[in-house]
């Protein structure tokens, strides 16, 4: 059976010009300077910043209740919890463990981990940008993904692991 043309690899290079995989063993990791700090009690741990492609994806943790950010996509974003739940307050559904959600382009929420979760981990790729908005969707700031690099950059020299341990999430 191992003989068979089904478990044999391919056979020819790869595209010269294709960005080199990306594995990463550890995206839990027991090094608590790999996250990069947001606010209190809040991180996310970069797992791939597409500079090429203008999106990042991340686990963000949570570890205290409280709103997060009002913000607005023009693009999709994809989530995945890990653990704990959150929610938007223009929502009436939960986002739990084990939950997928869809956020559609041009939509609008305010980010909540309710005081009973003692942790939130949640997988998201966002594409595009995160505009942070007033309760009347006035800007009053923005990240995409050059940002999300600057502010690995800058956590990681400070925090002892060097600036250019990002690096090896840039695609």
């Amino acid at each position: 059976m191992l003989n068979s043309e089904k478990w044999q690899p391919y056979r020819h290079a790869q595209p010269a010009e294709a960005a080199k995989e990306l594995v990463i063993p550890n995206a839990m990791p027991d090094d608590e300077r790999v996250w990069v700090p947001v606010d209190d009690n809040v991180c996310f741990r970069p797992l791939c910043l597409s500079a090429s492609s203008g999106y990042w994806v991340n686990l963000l943790r949570v570890r205290k209740a409280g709103v997060l950010s009002r913000h607005r996509h023009p693009q999709a974003v994809h989530g995945f919890v890990l653990k704990g739940e959150w929610r938007y307050l223009e929502h009436d559904w939960v986002a739990r463990e084990g939950g997928y959600v869809y956020e559609a382009p041009g939509e609008t929420h305010t980010l909540v981990v309710d005081p009973h979760v003692e942790e939130m981990i949640t997988l998201f790729q966002v594409n595009g940008a995160m505009i942070y908005v007033d309760p009347d969707g006035n800007n009053v700031g923005y990240d995409d993904v050059f940002t999300r690099i600057a502010k690995c950059r800058a956590h990681y020299e400070e925090n002892g692991l060097g600036g250019g341990y990002i690096d090896q999430f840039i695609r």
